[in-house]
């Protein structure tokens, strides 16, 4: 996975989206104790950085170097560059001893992981029977009816260039696999939905669409998913209220869930 985001990732850093704080309070209202979070597929930090205002340290660990280049610094977070495939021993001298970890966050990459080793270390660091895990996807923006009505032809048409794992981002994670106990006051793992909101111009809004993976790939292939037509279709939607800057809605869905005395895989 880590190869679809090694030629954009200063447009990653740059282009996505952070993430509301009602997020944050959510999922530290149901961990008793705030003592270290490993936050996996940190990517350029969005989430870490939040995490580190709330948690006494955070482990940001990713498969992708360029894209830990660009993750903020800060004095209790510690980034780690892993490999795609760790072993328990690696992940003790690498991440944490067992169970020590208060909190795994995933933030927009959970459907990229092979689950079932995932969940094993998870469930291996996570202390028991309070640990939590909490997963979020983002899906597409939301503008305005106008570029919105683009976007969805555009998104169409870049499909084909998507790894097949998008589909989970696609269904708001509510397929994606998740064997974990609610967490205190919830009835189920969710997906429970939240929002982030940014303020963009349409070089901004550009700026994104080409830092994801997909169109990495259809240009490798030779394929320009921003063609001058698309672009002007979108010019004329965007430009349409005669304002530059628009308020653009990302909507963010949460699985959340904690061990218990065991992981049932």
């Amino acid at each position: 996975m880590a190869e679809l985001f090694t030629e954009q990732a200063k447009q990653y850093s740059e282009a996505r989206p952070s993430y509301p704080p009602e997020l944050f309070q959510f999922i530290a209202s149901k961990i008793p104790a705030r003592d270290l979070v490993w936050d996996v597929g940190t990517g350029s930090g969005q989430a870490a950085v939040s995490l580190a205002g709330i948690y006494k340290n955070v482990i940001g660990t990713d498969t992708s170097q360029n894209q830990l280049e660009f993750a903020a610094k800060l004095p209790n977070i510690r980034y780690q560059h892993t490999s795609p495939v760790m072993t328990i021993a690696d992940l003790q001298a690498s991440v944490a001893a067992q169970s020590s970890v208060d909190l795994v966050t995933i933030a927009q990459s959970m459907h990229w992981f092979d689950l079932p080793k995932f969940y094993q270390q998870v469930e291996w660091v996570l202390k028991k029977p309070h640990g939590v895990i909490a997963a979020w996807c983002y899906t597409v923006p939301e503008v305005n009816e106008s570029v919105d009505l683009i976007f969805e032809r555009f998104y169409a048409d870049s499909k084909p260039y998507w790894d097949p794992a998008r589909d989970l981002v696609d269904d708001k994670y509510r397929s994606i696999e998740f064997p974990f106990k609610p967490v205190d006051g919830e009835d189920d793992t969710g997906p429970f939905r939240f929002k982030t909101e940014r303020i963009m111009d349409l070089e901004a809004y550009f700026t994104y669409i080409r830092s994801w993976s997909s169109y990495q790939t259809a240009k490798k292939e030779g394929v320009e998913l921003l063609r001058n037509d698309v672009i002007e279709d979108f010019e004329r939607a965007w430009n349409g209220d005669g304002k530059s800057k628009k308020v653009v809605t990302y909507p963010i869905y949460l699985r959340i869930g904690k061990v218990g005395n065991a992981c049932q895989t």
